[in-house]
């Protein structure tokens, strides 16, 4: 109690001056935003790591084998960046509290060339492949902090649930942010998920 008789305010933890996070965002969905949203909230400056931005930096790992096939991977890296960016400024997050960056997770030799090593690394984890990724960092040697640990059951949505509403026709939008419903259909990407289909 403080000479008034109230409660102090608990401490407003200092943010970290940066942060890293990752996905592939094939497509961009609700609970990514969710994903981005969190890792801003305790970094100054957020690092998105896109990964599998091509496919000379992209292999299958036994964790997630799905991760690298071309059907799960639809959308550039720069498709994948635009989207990142609008979607967080539609959420009000400033442009200067991010920055995109291709994340070779796959060739981790690579990581260093893209992002800050002196950051703490931002994940959640779901599954194998969410275990792998944390083992993979900490193997490494870094920072990491795990926002969120659920059972697969408990995921919510998934990329790829979203691109097969996509493909077939069926209801989508309520399952993405607006700016990335609103890209999406310019660039014909349900069209582009028919054909690939």
């Amino acid at each position: 109690m403080n000479q008034m008789g109230q409660t102090p305010a608990a401490p407003i933890p200092s943010l970290l001056p940066m942060g890293v996070i990752h996905g592939r965002f094939q497509v961009l969905h609700n609970d990514h935003l969710r994903y981005l949203l969190a890792g801003s909230e305790r970094c100054r400056l957020l690092v998105i790591g896109i990964t599998n931005p091509d496919p000379s930096l992209t292999r299958s790992d036994p964790a997630d084998p799905h991760r690298s096939a071309p059907g799960a991977n639809p959308l550039t890296y720069f498709e994948r960046a635009l989207l990142i960016t609008h979607v967080l400024r539609e959420a009000g997050v400033p442009a200067e509290r991010f920055i995109t960056v291709p994340f070779p997770i796959n060739l981790p030799e690579l990581c260093r060339y893209y992002v800050p090593l002196d950051a703490v690394f931002f994940l959640t984890v779901y599954d194998e492949w969410g275990h792998r990724k944390l083992q993979l960092f900490q193997e490494l040697g870094l920072r990491t902090e795990v926002l969120w640990e659920r059972p697969t059951e408990r995921k919510g949505l998934n990329a790829t649930h979203v691109r097969r509403l996509m493909a077939g026709g069926r209801p989508w939008h309520h399952l993405v942010p607006p700016a990335c419903a609103r890209l999406l259909e310019e660039w014909n990407v349900p069209q582009r998920l028919r054909e690939q289909a």
